[in-house]
């Protein structure tokens, strides 16, 4: 990951302690999910790996995921632009800047068009209050307007101006500020995640994989922001993200021996599949709590 989000980089020692390779005795049933290939069903055919990102991404990276997924249509589940006029404090519009550019890349999969535009404002307006030069995120925004941009240029320019953003946040010592910018952004994604792809009364294993494993994610998060406990908005939020890794923390996930891969400088792990412990009871849980802790997030 190129963006100025790689100084929450953490060591490869995470992800060997908390992804398990499937060694659990064959006598013991354990109930779960798997997305591994049934050896009744290999082919000949070379297996293909998915990536699965272990450390902390901007919005419009997050985005990515929602296009493996399939992530159906409905701007319903997005927190309304109109809300924005209503996030008075710094910690309030840092965490809904993140919120609607994970709205802003959901949107962006569907084409380009005016609830594109609107979320993109509201992000400059929002920048604005948060202190940020106007001409960071200011290309983005003209491109569109004057048809300029495709969406995968598009993609690369918010990319671009989340990083400016966060990098002028770093050297101006407001890193508590960037933090919940970025944990606003996770919860939004983790909110789409579980509202829209994830089907209670019938569970898809490849879904349930990429929730599961954002446990990884989530420890990333909660270790980046324990720097900036001087932040009472910080400690606050901290708290909260300690109670959902409680439900994480009940299941396991484990991988085929000599199939997983890492990457370190992309912070992202290989593998062709999984199998998971994570139960639908757990899965709900999360769920249920990630739609809650959004919900505080957004209300004005």
């Amino acid at each position: 990951m190129k963006s100025p989000f790689t100084f929450l980089v953490f060591l490869s020692m995470i992800i060997v302690v908390s992804c398990k390779t499937k060694e659990q005795p064959k006598d013991i049933f354990t109930p779960g999910f798997s997305t591994l290939r049934d050896d009744s069903t290999s082919t000949d055919q070379p297996v293909i790996k998915e990536e699965t990102y272990y450390g902390v991404l901007t919005p419009v990276e997050i985005c990515s995921i929602f296009n493996r997924l399939g992530v159906p249509y409905n701007n319903a589940a997005l927190n309304p632009t109109t809300n924005s006029k209503q996030y008075l404090s710094t910690s309030k519009a840092a965490i809904n800047t993140g919120i609607y550019g994970v709205d802003f890349g959901y949107l962006k999969m569907f084409g380009i068009g005016q609830d594109v535009i609107n979320y993109m404002v509201t992000i400059r307006e929002l920048s604005n209050k948060l202190g940020i030069p106007d001409e960071l995120i200011i290309e983005p925004i003209r491109r569109v307007q004057n048809d300029l941009a495709d969406p995968d240029s598009l993609t690369k320019l918010m990319q671009k101006a989340y990083s400016d953003i966060e990098d002028h946040l770093r050297e101006n010592g407001r890193e508590s500020t960037a933090g919940l910018m970025v944990m606003g952004g996770w919860v939004e994604a983790m909110y789409i995640a579980t509202q829209l792809v994830y089907n209670p009364s019938n569970p898809d294993a490849v879904v349930v994989q990429k929730i599961a494993e954002q446990k990884y994610t989530l420890t990333s998060l909660l270790s980046f922001m324990k720097n900036y406990y001087d932040d009472p908005v910080v400690v606050y939020y901290t708290k909260k993200l300690k109670h959902l890794k409680k439900y994480f923390d009940t299941f396991d996930i484990y991988f085929e021996k000599n199939d997983l891969e890492i990457d370190t400088i992309k912070q992202v792990f290989r593998s062709s599949g999984a199998r998971m412990t994570v139960t639908v009871e757990t899965l709900n849980k999360i769920r249920n709590y990630v739609a809650s802790l959004r919900t505080e997030m957004t209300a004005i």
